[in-house]
Formats: structure tokens, sequence, C-alpha cells
């Protein structure tokens, strides 16, 4: 059985920094495209950012690219997304998910975690 869970969620002025984490239960770790999606309060789940397994590529939406760098630690089997230049839209819930059912970037995973917190305050 997969499971995910985030960690390293918090209160953040704007400006700073966090690194989100996500441990995974999986024999594959290394082998399996993994992904970092947000939710707002009303808004629908977004994508963040994301790694593919067989290729290597990195995936950014437009919002977070050049601020967040998502990578992996295959030895611990850990995802992480490094926050940096944090601001108020930031704000939302941050999950991991693993096992995409289409391009990366969508919200069509087969497994995702708990979801971690982040406030960004101005």
């Amino acid at each position: 059985q997969v499971q995910l869970v985030e960690s390293g969620g918090g209160l953040v002025q704007a400006g700073g920094s966090l690194r989100l984490s996500c441990a995974a239960s999986i024999r594959t770790f290394s082998s399996v495209t993994m992904g970092w999606f947000r939710q707002a309060p009303g808004q629908e789940r977004e994508f963040v950012a994301a790694i593919s397994w067989s290729t290597g590529r990195l995936y950014y939406a437009d919002s977070v690219k050049g601020r967040f760098i998502i990578s992996r630690d295959n030895t611990k089997n850990t995802l992480y997304l490094q926050m940096n230049s944090l601001k108020p839209e930031d704000t939302a819930v941050y999950y991991c998910a693993t096992e995409p059912q289409s391009i990366p970037t969508k919200p069509l995973y087969n497994y995702w975690g708990q979801g971690t917190q982040v406030t960004v305050s101005s």
C-alpha cells in the first residue's frame, strides 16, 4: 500500500522560506513520477511542481518558477519542495502525489498525501 506523508508546513512572513517534505512508502520510489499541488480555500487544487522519474524532467507552475525547487532523495524515499520568496498568495494546503494518470501537471494522480498547511503573512 502506498502512503505519502507531508511535513514542513507552517506560518512564515512574506519573503521567507519553507521546505516541505513528503515521505513515501513506495518500494519503487526511484521509479515513480511525483508532484506537488496546492489548494487554497474555495479554490480548485492547482499544480505546483513535478519531477518525472523516467526523464528527470522538472515541471513548475509559472507562478512558482524561479522561487520553488522540487527535488527527491531516492535513498530516503522523500520528495522535497523548497519554497523561497514566499508570497501571501502561496497560502494553501500543499499535497504531494504519485502515479499520475495523465501528464504530471494535472491533478490526476492515484495517490495523495493528507496535506500540510502553508500560511504566508503579509
